[in-house]
């Protein structure tokens, strides 16, 4: 079995009294190994990387490394509409001892094609550590084709995508384009098991902040080609996916998070606290998955 697989989770970033929630984010990082999560993703966009300083940014990472040690692999978020500062990222990332690293595709200044080759590339060549590219258009603006997946699959630490497109002919594309051996792992959960019957290895999950055991159970299922449970466990939380989105994420993960016990609810801004027509949203997606009594 490859070492990144299965269910990871896009980690949320604790806060108290507007800093950095130190004991929260290492308990959730432990509940999350114990509960079966195989792999750990910290400061990515679920743990609200564009509001954390560089140095906070960099302290979690050594924060989820502490607890992680070496039992899941670690993908390390070092992504940045700068390429300088994104190579900065890398070699903290690399130094501090992570597995890998996760490269958003830069947002707002929107790169052309042969922009985002050349910004993967110099991420590549500034450090030892393997990359996935992130592609969420929806939220970088831009678009990586798959085709330029591939010219990036041709070097040899680009290991893989986070494809949060919900396009379920991306895997079939990107095989051709990368490769077999080129690892993609769906970053929608809501699709995230039609992603691996189109060719995926995996998830980066919002919704495993909360349920790590349920899509543990999910992915295993699947891997041990029982695809019925896979099915009843998906059906069961596809109300909570939605329900994490029903307002800008992370705000609703967060605030289901503090229901079970994880931490406060607090987002920085620009994200707004959630609503209560969203809170009341979430407590129902939990109560109805059977998550929250």
């Amino acid at each position: 079995m490859q070492k990144f697989h299965g269910s990871m989770v896009a980690l949320l970033t604790p806060f108290k009294d507007g800093k950095l929630d130190e004991a929260a984010f290492q308990k959730l990082c432990a509940w999350q190994i114990e509960q079966g999560t195989d792999g750990l993703i910290p400061v990515g966009t679920t743990g609200e990387s564009p509001t954390l300083s560089h140095d906070e940014h960099k302290r979690v990472i050594e924060l989820c490394l502490e607890v992680a040690k070496g039992k899941v692999p670690v993908i390390a978020g070092a992504g940045s509409n700068s390429t300088t500062e994104a190579i900065d990222f890398m070699r903290h990332a690399e130094k501090a001892g992570a597995d890998a690293a996760l490269v958003v595709t830069p947002y707002y200044n929107k790169p052309s094609q042969e922009g985002m080759y050349l910004h993967y590339k110099a991420l590549h060549d500034c450090a030892d550590l393997p990359i996935f590219i992130y592609n969420i258009p929806g939220r970088s603006v831009v678009d990586m084709t798959p085709e330029t997946m591939g010219r990036l699959a041709e070097l040899p630490r680009i290991i893989g995508v986070k494809d949060a497109t919900a396009d379920l002919v991306r895997p079939l594309r990107q095989t051709i384009t990368c490769g077999a051996d080129f690892i993609q792992l769906s970053g929608e959960d809501a699709t995230a098991l039609a992603y691996l019957v189109q060719g995926g290895h995996g998830c980066i999950s919002v919704t495993a902040n909360i349920a790590p055991g349920l899509l543990a159970q999910m992915h295993d299922a699947w891997i041990a080609g029982d695809v019925k449970t896979a099915m009843a466990i998906n059906e069961r939380l596809y109300p909570v996916h939605e329900a994490m989105f029903c307002e800008t994420s992370p705000a609703p993960v967060k605030y289901a998070a503090s229901l079970l016990g994880l931490g406060a609810f607090d987002c920085r801004l620009p994200i707004a606290p959630l609503s209560a027509a969203g809170r009341a949203k979430v407590e129902a997606a939990l109560k109805q998955a059977g998550l929250l009594s």
